[in-house]
């Protein structure tokens, strides 16, 4: 019966976990009920934390053709111009939904800056450099991980910007 407990424990992790592990990262599991797309400030909600904690996760596709992660706070919007800046592109677009598993391996509602299939560009709004932990997707719908805002900044070799509206 232990067993059978670790094993479904491991069958559990998300790739993004796995890595945090592997680099000995710290983080907190949270996790609610949810059978499809929530938007974050739901998501956020229904586990009772704090709104500015937490952040979510945009892909977009610069004019060169190459893709940039940007994590922002998840109440608010990014801005398309200060985000090219940030990444030196003459402009950016968000992909499209139908694209964000082929380009990331996650899905909509559960993609998260940690694990995608390729270590893209990633930048983290300036407002988290102000928070001792930060709140993001774990990598599936209904998964959200907490983990130290240093530790994420390190791992996903992030910088911090203004990109928000």
């Amino acid at each position: 019966m232990g067993d059978k407990k670790i094993i479904m424990a491991k069958e559990a992790k998300t790739n993004a976990m796995r890595i945090l592990e592997k680099n000995h990262i710290a983080y907190t599991l949270y996790t609610y009920e949810c059978d499809e797309f929530t938007n974050g400030v739901e998501a956020i909600t229904k586990l009772g934390k704090p709104l500015e904690q937490s952040f979510k996760t945009l892909v977009a596709q610069g004019k060169s053709k190459n893709y940039f992660v940007f994590v922002i706070p998840v109440a608010e919007e990014l801005d398309l111009k200060k985000a090219a800046a940030a990444v030196a592109e003459k402009s950016v677009e968000l992909i499209h939904v139908k694209e964000i598993n082929q380009v990331t391996g996650y899905i909509r509602g559960g993609c998260t800056p940690i694990g995608m299939k390729k270590q893209f560009q990633t930048t983290i709004h300036q407002s988290a450099a102000g928070l001792h932990s930060i709140i993001i997707s774990g990598g599936r719908i209904g998964v959200q991980i907490e983990l130290e805002t240093n530790d994420l900044i390190r791992v996903i070799n992030g910088k911090l910007a203004d990109i928000i509206i």
